[in-house]
């Protein structure tokens, strides 16, 4: 859903994305690919070295093609899915080898980590803004728990900003598009001294929005905001070189319901439509008047989302001898204010009306209002080099976290109702140790690590609602010493106590063969554990909905094959893969025994298992042209605990036992998604919930489509005079998925069971709206004329060229599209 916490540098890492990734443009083309060097193991080798499947892309290459927004990397890189978040259009959620995470209130931990030069971002909320300055992005793919840490068991994306350079020198560029988009961006290199040098970066932009809100008259789904970066490079002596930044980022992006035709005039389908009649703005007095008042500046918040993040890194480098010494520092502070309408202001999808009737209530369907802040401190220390006359290539470090957020939140349900408003303070603290080694045996390389982490997470709780302001509130109210599930004499046979404190100690080790029979050819195999951090359902209304679940550990196995041939005019890489997850932390339901009344939580109900292929290659034929096709095949599933009892601790079904129910709902007639009536046991509400279908099945696991294919190229036609014009095309194809953990989909056709008539169904006919995402292609073009030098460049580009629209999230049945297509003219000027 969404929730609050980072930005900053996940900011960049949108920004990653905002650029090409494509093949590779040598430095002399006629030499076939380049090298680009990574710091995946955290020392820097070349892409070809190292025994991890990624795909790393260059300054040029984030460059070269334009790329408008972070969502487009998932377009790119095989088994990654990128999605927009449903309402936040500053964050992105990714799915990479299937593990992913679109929870981003802050007991939720994402399962693909980000890194900003070297410095972990804890949160996924506000990374899909603007780029500059971006050195290289590397997507590491699989669990990195042994040199990365935790929340990287599906893998990391890591970011290297550019440094300062030792010269003068820079750019401007601006931009035009459409929906009357406009960006501007510069940078400028500043050397102080001969050891000493200062970057200065910033951008801005401004559009219009894509969606017309036929209720308000107002266009929503823009994109605006701003950032600047300071860095500084200094050589302090001939063996310590400091880098550090600070950069802030402020950003206004939503993500709002919308739909390909206007839900007032269904047969007007020119555009993107919404309706609710919640407007935008950072201040007003909607919220005033409900019987259960808002409480705190957030009840003056409007239709938007604001964030606001300062990030400051710091890397010291200290070379002693065959060894390097590094002190890595990093600071995040951010805010979120938020209010989000996930209803368009009406009443949600239904089996009898799947679009109901546009209200355009005030305050919205169901809305979500959220004012948050957060600071992250991090340090981490370590050493790399070698022993032995490199025999021996090692690593190894010591790494501290500490991350405090505040998050007051409310939600309001059919304009009127105020299901909860509460104040959720939440602090992580981890401290790791750990060390990799490499023996060098000629063309055998063996490769062994572990990780230790400690983690300690707590929460706290207190309820905004006037009616809990008394000196002894009632059990319900969401405070600290209410947090106890009450015995119900059925499955909670005495009062259980809800932990406020979870602790982690979890060993992460990998061990990895590496052959190289040629200095063209690696032969790998790796087995790789990592875990993901446990939390809390801090979107519960009661204490007894605010239920925790535990880590989700993984282990990797993989084979691959590194391969430069025919004079390196051609680039393969390849791998097959086993991922086994234990406590995979599912959204799943609770299902009450007595009443089947269902609400949703993240528990660990299910493990999982994936099983996949990926492939990229890049070719270059001739001088100029330059070529990618990159492929990914994924086979997962959930599997079932074995010997899960029946209900745990909390009363919570688990899925077994919610199958069998579901299954003698159906097998008594009964419909999914209608009503449980008559209100006895078996109970419908079993169905379509969680991670169980309206068929009595197990679902499909979201956003992993069985086939990812990304394909297109570059050419680079020399005209004369030092000038050359470049095209450019990518085309990118994702096959059938699911978008929501329950698989509901609503279909034409009309039902008739035991608990009801209904105009349409839950099991088969033509897809209306829900999890169903139908496979596309999305095609991506660029045309850009360079001047002599390359000083100077004309350029128009377009996402998404045929304006395909696809399901790309869900929640509680309401489908989010993905944006439209959008076009831009850009003028950029090098100079030094």
């Amino acid at each position: 859903m969404l929730g609050t916490s980072l930005k900053s540098g996940v900011a960049f890492i949108a920004l990653l994305a905002a650029a090409p990734l494509f093949a590779q443009t040598p430095a002399d083309e006629s030499e076939g690919v380049t090298d680009i060097v990574v710091t995946a193991q955290r020392r820097a080798e070349k892409l070809q070295d190292v025994p991890i499947s990624i795909s790393a892309f260059s300054s040029d290459q984030l460059r070269a093609q334009g790329v408008s927004s972070a969502l487009e990397i998932g377009q790119f890189v095989p088994n990654l899915v990128a999605q927009n978040n449903t309402g936040l259009g500053s964050a992105n959620a990714y799915y990479l080898r299937g593990l992913g995470n679109t929870e981003t209130i802050p007991t939720f931990d994402p399962p693909v980590g980000t890194y900003i030069d070297d410095v972990f971002m804890s949160r996924q909320n506000a990374n899909n803004l603007n780029l500059f300055d971006v050195e290289r992005v590397e997507v590491l793919r699989g669990p990195q728990g042994t040199l990365f840490g935790r929340n990287t068991t599906g893998g990391a994306i890591n970011v290297i900003l550019r440094e300062p350079g030792k010269e003068y020198g820079g750019y401007v560029e601006a931009g035009f598009g459409r929906y009357n988009k406009m960006l501007v961006r510069a940078s400028v290199d500043v050397p102080l001294a001969p050891t000493f040098s200062v970057k200065i970066s910033g951008y801005a932009q401004k559009d219009d929005g894509y969606v017309k809100n036929v209720t308000t008259g107002e266009t929503l789904n823009d994109d605006t905001g701003w950032g600047a970066r300071i860095g500084l490079r200094g050589e302090l002596s001939p063996d310590i070189t400091w880098n550090a930044s600070y950069a802030h980022i402020a950003a206004n992006g939503e993500n709002i319901l919308n739909f390909a035709c206007n839900p007032v005039v269904p047969t007007q389908c020119n555009g993107r439509y919404a309706t609710t009649g919640l407007r935008i703005g950072q201040n007003g007095s909607q919220f005033a008047g409900l019987a259960v008042p808002i409480q705190g500046r957030k009840a003056n918040f409007q239709l938007g989302n604001f964030t606001d993040t300062d990030l400051v890194t710091s890397k010291l480098d200290w070379n002693i001898g065959k060894a390097t010494l590094t002190a890595i520092t990093g600071f995040v502070y951010q805010s979120q204010r938020y209010a989000l309408d996930f209803y368009d202001g009406r009443s949600g999808p239904t089996l009898t009306q799947p679009f109901p009737a546009v209200l355009g209530f005030p305050r919205g369907g169901f809305t979500i209002i959220n004012d948050g802040k957060s600071d992250q401190f991090s340090q981490e220390v370590k050493v790399t080099g070698t022993l032995g006359d490199k025999l021996i290539d090692y690593v190894a470090g010591v790494y501290y976290i500490k991350e405090n957020v505040k998050t007051d939140f409310a939600d309001v349900f059919a304009n009127t109702l105020t299901l909860g408003d509460r104040v959720l303070k939440n602090t992580t603290e981890a401290i790791a140790g750990y060390v990799q080694a490499d023996v060098n045996l000629g063309m055998l390389k063996l490769t062994a690590g572990i990780r230790y982490t400690d983690e300690i997470k707590t929460i706290s709780f207190s309820d905004n609602r006037p009616a809990c302001a008394v000196a002894v509130p009632a059990t319900t109210c969401l405070f600290d010493q209410n947090f106890f599930v009450p015995a119900n004499g059925v499955t909670v046979l005495t009062n259980q106590p809800i932990p406020l404190r979870q602790q982690a100690k979890v060993w992460t080790p990998r061990v990895a063969i590496n052959l190289k029979p040629t200095d063209d050819i690696l032969l790998f195999v790796s087995a790789t554990k990592g875990f993901k951090s446990g939390g809390w359902n801090a979107r519960g209304y009661t204490p007894s909905g605010v239920l925790p679940f535990g880590p989700e550990k993984v282990w990797s196995y993989e084979a691959g094959i590194k391969a430069e041939l025919f004079d390196r005019k051609l680039r393969a890489n390849i791998s097959v893969y086993r991922m086994d997850v234990t406590d995979l932390q599912t959204l799943s339901g609770i299902v009450n025994p007595t009443t089947g009344a269902i609400s949703f939580v993240t528990r660990n109900f299910a493990d999982y298992r994936n099983t996949g292929v990926e492939a990229e290659f890049t070719l270059v034929p001739m001088r100029g042209l330059n070529l990618f096709a990159n492929f990914g095949y994924s086979n997962d599933k959930y599997l079932l605990q074995a010997n899960a009892p029946a209900f745990d601790q909390y009363g919570i079904q688990s899925v077994a036992g919610q199958l069998a129910a579901c299954q003698a709902a159906l097998a008594a007639g009964k419909v999914a998604g209608g009503p449980n009536v008559p209100a006895t046991q078996p109970s419908i509400a079993a169905c379509a919930a969680g991670i169980v279908t309206a068929q009595g099945t197990l679902a499909s696991p979201v956003r992993t489509p069985d086939w990812t294919i990304a394909l297109g190229g570059n050419y680079r036609a020399e005209l004369g005079n030092g000038m050359s014009l470049v095209p450019s095309i990518a085309a990118s194809y994702r096959s059938d998925q699911q978008v929501a953990t329950s698989n509901l989909t609503i279909y034409t056709g009309g039902i008739t069971g035991t608990n009801g008539t209904f105009t349409y169904n839950p099991n088969s006919g033509t897809p209306v709206i829900g999890s169903f995402s139908k496979a596309a292609w999305l095609v991506n073009a660029g045309l850009a004329l360079n001047g002599m030098d390359d000083r100077w460049q004309l350029s128009v580009q377009c996402t998404n060229c045929f304006d395909k629209a696809y399901v790309q999230s869900a929640l509680v049945n309401t489908t989010y599209l993905n944006p439209p297509m959008s076009w831009q003219i850009r003028a950029r000027y090098n100079f030094r």
